[in-house]
């Protein structure tokens, strides 16, 4: 039996993160909450065999009462305002909450970059799509040298995204701008998001631009790119390059100063299809986070609690 865990939000990703949850050997999904009873999501936890609530996050604290100390990590699919509101909740009732939304009330997590320094923390952070599609570059880069500008161009279908997504365009820039120097390494960060509407829709793709330093070695930046791009395509097989990075020599003006070259690598990401179609991308890959983020705390508790 995985380690206990439940679901709040019951949009577009909070029922592709219970498709995922229910496969995951070390997290054992028992409840789902949400505020609307007609909601497809409740409907396909209730399928599932999980327990269901459209009481919201009153009738998730109650169920984990009756838990007792069996229910330990919460997925927060929701919005920021919300998870704001919620937050509190969950330390009051000793879950650590792993934040699918751009609230950015706890650490900033990126699974390929820094998936273990945080596993004592009572609030994680997943960023955005964006930043779990982008900061992995621009670490692999920050890695073997000096960044001192990054600039990241993430480019989503429109019907990807929902009402959510649509309120949190500001914290989406915010929060991404800012996990690029934070966890990603470089000095300076600017983020941009842009709705695609075009039809047949596009799948996610993402353009980063990292600015190199004088005596930047191009084989290294180019194999550390290459390197972290598969890391990253174990838990999200559809992340990949269009191309092998591209470095252009140059004069470029840049918020971190005048650098000599940059490099340039495009992205592009691929949902898995479990519940949304394989565009929704930039969901599939804040779901697939999600679910290895929770694995590695799941694994944390069980080695805390083994007798030395």
């Amino acid at each position: 039996m995985g380690t206990p865990c439940a679901i709040v939000g019951t949009g577009h990703i909070g029922t592709d993160l219970l498709e995922k949850l229910v496969r995951s050997s070390e997290l054992d999904v028992v409840a789902m909450a949400g505020i609307d009873p007609d909601s497809s999501g409740l409907a396909r936890a209730r399928e599932l065999g999980v327990w269901a609530t459209d009481r919201g996050v009153d009738g998730l604290l109650e169920r984990a009462d009756e838990l007792e100390d069996d229910l330990r990590l919460v997925f927060e699919a929701t919005s920021a305002w919300v998870h704001r509101q919620n937050a509190p909740r969950y330390a009051d009732a000793g879950l650590t909450a792993i934040d699918l939304t751009p609230a950015k009330l706890g650490p900033s997590v990126v699974p390929g970059v820094n998936l273990d320094d945080h596993l004592d923390a009572d609030n994680v952070n997943l960023i955005t799509c964006g930043g779990q599609a982008t900061v992995p570059i621009v670490h692999a880069v920050a890695r073997v040298c000096e960044v001192p500008y990054a600039e990241i161009v993430s480019t989503v279908a429109s019907v990807s995204a929902g009402p959510g997504t649509r309120q949190n365009i500001d914290e989406f820039t915010h929060t991404t701008s800012s996990a690029l120097v934070d966890v990603g390494g470089a000095r300076h960060g600017k983020a941009i998001m842009v709705l695609n509407p075009a039809d047949p829709p596009i799948l996610m793709r993402n353009t980063v631009y990292c600015g190199l330093p004088e005596g930047y070695d191009a084989g290294e930046v180019t194999a550390s790119v290459l390197a972290m791009v598969d890391e990253v395509a174990t838990s999200v097989p559809g992340y990949r390059l269009k191309a092998d990075p591209v470095i252009e020599p140059g004069e470029f003006h840049t918020p971190g100063g005048v650098v000599p070259a940059r490099v340039i690598a495009l992205l592009e990401v691929e949902g898995a299809g479990d519940h949304l179609p394989g565009y929704a991308g930039n969901l599939d890959i804040m779901t697939a986070s999600a679910v290895r983020v929770g694995e590695a705390f799941a694994r944390a508790r069980r080695h805390a609690e083994v007798p030395a």
